[in-house]
This record gives C-alpha cells, structure tokens and sequence, in this order.
C-alpha cells in the first residue's frame, strides 16, 4: 500500500477541501468552522445540542458556530458544562440540557474532553441508562444522532474515533464506551482554532499526538491501513511539534498539527494502543497527572521495553522523520520532543509515593490497552516501568 501523504504547502492556505475517510467526511481548512451551519443542514437536521467549555465561550469559537448556525437557520442549546477528563457526572448533566431542547444533531466543539462528553451525551439520550452500561463495544441497541467534531487542540484525535472515554464519577476509573454509530459523521478542522491555545496547552497536546502515532504504529492489532495513518501522522507531528510551541501564528504548522493528530486518532481507530497509556491512566485518575504530561513520562521506558519485539518498526518511523538531523533513535528523538515542550522527565516531580507503585501497576495491569503492547506486560513488567520513569 502506498503511503498516505499531504502536502504541507496545501495545509497554510484560506480555502478549505473536503474527503470521505471510513464512514465520515473532513472538512479542513482555515476558516472552515463558518460551514458548521451548512453541514449540520446537509445532515438533514435542524437543531443542534453543543457541547463545549466555557474557555471556548471566553475564546470567541462558540460565538463563531453560533453565528453560522443562526445563518442556517439552526436553533442551538449551548451545553458548556465540559471538563478535563469528563465523568459520567457531565454526561448525564449535557443528557438533561439536550431532553429539554430535543436536538436532531450534537455538535462538539474544543478538546479531547468535549469530543467524548458529547459521545457519551449521545449514548445515552438516544438508548436509555447510565454510561456504564456502554463500558466495552457496540452496546448501542438504537440509533444515535448524527453528530459533528470540531476540534480545537491538536492532540487526543477524538474526533476521528467511535469511542468515549468517560470517568466514573465514583472510582474515577476510565471508561471506554465505543460504537461505531458513536463516531461523527463529519468533522471540521479548523487550524484558526488552534491559535488561541496556551503554550502549556499545545504543548501536552502535541506530545499526546506523537504518542498516539507511535503507539499505534506497533500495536498487536497493526495493519496496512492502520500503519499509513500512524507513519503520515508521524511525519507531520514530528516535523511540527517543536515549531508550533515557538511560532502558533504558523498557518502550516497548525494545520499540520491538527491533520497529524486526527490521522493518529485514526491509526488508533483501526488499531490500538499500548502500555504506555495504560501506565498513564492510572497516574490521571489516581494523582490528576495530566493525561499527556502522563503519557510522556512513560513512552521513551515502553519503548525501550518493546525495542526486542519491535525495534525495527521504530527504526521504520525514525527514519521517516523530517526535522533536519533528528535522532535515529525512536525514544531520543522522543526525548527531544518532550524537552522542547518543556515537560517533566520523571514521575517523582510529581511527589508520588514511591509506594504507591504497586498500585499503579495493579490498575495499569487491568487497563484495556495494556493488552494490545506488543511485548507481553505484567504487573511486574508494569512495576518495573514505573520504577523506571520515576
């Protein structure tokens, strides 16, 4: 198969383009946010539940997609109750604002965070129950309502994914509620949105989106399809990342920011991911780590530990780096990467009780995606990754 491969020079223009990737339809371009009205109309739908924060309502986005939804003649309910890492608290909250308003569409606008709370909305105003009972895959009976993503970091790759991640509001464990009629139908790429983001904010987003690609790029569910995407969203994060922390009014690298990041949400769609995510959770849901600041500490150590099983697939994606003289080395040149973004190297910065590894490694044995590393991993082997980024 023929890599999959963009220009970068097509992503810093103002016009906007269109492509059909699996079952729904991308819309990129700068400016392309003012289409929303006119897509959710092409969706044969008339009112609209959207899901947001209240950081984007300060930002001015939400005024923008209320305004090009005024133009469509859309009525709109404004749900901003939208948090980091939302619970099943928000879900049922954003359930009771769309019962009220009775919306034929759901549009999420911002992060990670609003892409799944409006996934998990969707879940259960249309079958009915709690979010826990959508724990796992295609437990969705009835049909849910079309749905469109805008996102407005460059990061999670939500928005190209069927599942939901949502945290139990009493244990905090994370819950991934997938189905393929969870994934929306169109998505909107807009890199004038990403602009506003806070340096601390593209930062962590960016590291997120390299980990996916990486992650994914070996994962035991691998294919063709899946390595195309994880090798093109490779390419792009890596040759953008350091730059959009040190130029954000670059058109292109927002624009290679947001693509690399939905095409690694891709890759992990028709994939999976690993143990490094896995050993991140655990570090979310127990100490508030911030789920890619968690990511990071614990990648370049799953790498190292995978290097006997799938050394020559991270020499693949090295090679394929762009940056001018970059490290041939997978987890150096993820290193790098991370210093630049200014991240922390050990999870001791964090003044987690050494002791509390054991409990770490216990739940991060049970996360879903530690089956899916390609090196088997046990608690211990979880233990001893942890010792590691410590």
């Amino acid at each position: 198969m023929n890599d999959l491969e963009i220009n970068p020079r097509a992503l810093s223009g103002t016009g906007s383009w269109s492509v059909t990737l699996g079952a729904g339809r991308l819309v990129f371009g700068e400016g392309s946010l003012d289409r929303l009205g006119e897509l959710v109309r092409e969706l044969g739908c008339k009112s609209v539940l959207l899901v947001t924060d209240s950081g984007l309502c300060a930002a001015g986005h939400v005024e923008r997609a209320e305004r090009s939804l005024a133009r469509a003649s859309i009525a709109c309910t404004l749900f901003k109750g939208v948090v980091e890492n939302p619970s099943s608290r928000e879900v049922e909250a954003g359930r009771l604002s769309a019962r009220d308003c009775g919306p034929d569409c759901i549009v999420a606008l911002g992060g990670g965070s609003s892409m799944d709370c409006a996934k998990g909305i969707n879940f259960v105003l249309t079958n009915g129950g709690r979010m826990e009972d959508y724990w796992g895959n295609g437990k969705a009976t009835r049909p849910m309502l079309p749905s469109i993503g805008i996102p407005t970091t460059a990061g999670t790759g939500s928005e190209a994914q069927s599942y939901a991640l949502i945290s139990q509001e009493k244990t905090g464990a994370k819950m991934a509620c997938g189905d393929p009629k969870a994934r929306f139908r169109t998505t909107i790429l807009d890199p004038s949105l990403t602009s506003s983001a806070p340096r601390e904010v593209r930062a962590v987003s960016a590291i997120d989106a390299v980990s996916h690609a990486v992650e994914s790029y070996v994962s035991t569910k691998r294919n063709p399809v899946s390595q195309l995407f994880s090798r093109e969203a490779w390419r792009l994060l890596e040759s953008s990342a350091e730059r959009t922390l040190t130029d954000p009014d670059d058109r292109e690298v927002r624009g290679c920011m947001l693509l690399g990041s939905h095409f690694a949400g891709h890759a992990i769609e028709h994939s999976m991911l690993g143990a490094a995510h896995a050993c991140a959770n655990p570090l979310t849901s127990r100490f508030g780590v911030t789920h890619g600041i968690a990511v990071g500490l614990m990648l370049p150590h799953v790498v190292r530990f995978n290097e006997t099983e799938v050394g020559d697939l991270y020499s693949e994606l090295a090679e394929a780096a762009e940056s001018p003289g970059p490290a041939r080395n997978l987890e150096a040149r993820f290193r790098e990467l991370r210093a630049a973004a200014g991240l922390p190297e050990r999870l001791r910065d964090y003044e987690i009780p050494i002791e509390c590894l054991d409990e770490l490694a216990e739940d991060a044995s049970r996360q879903w995606t530690a089956s899916f590393n390609p090196r088997p991993v046990e608690r211990e082997d979880l233990r001893k990754l942890y010792e590691a980024a410590y």
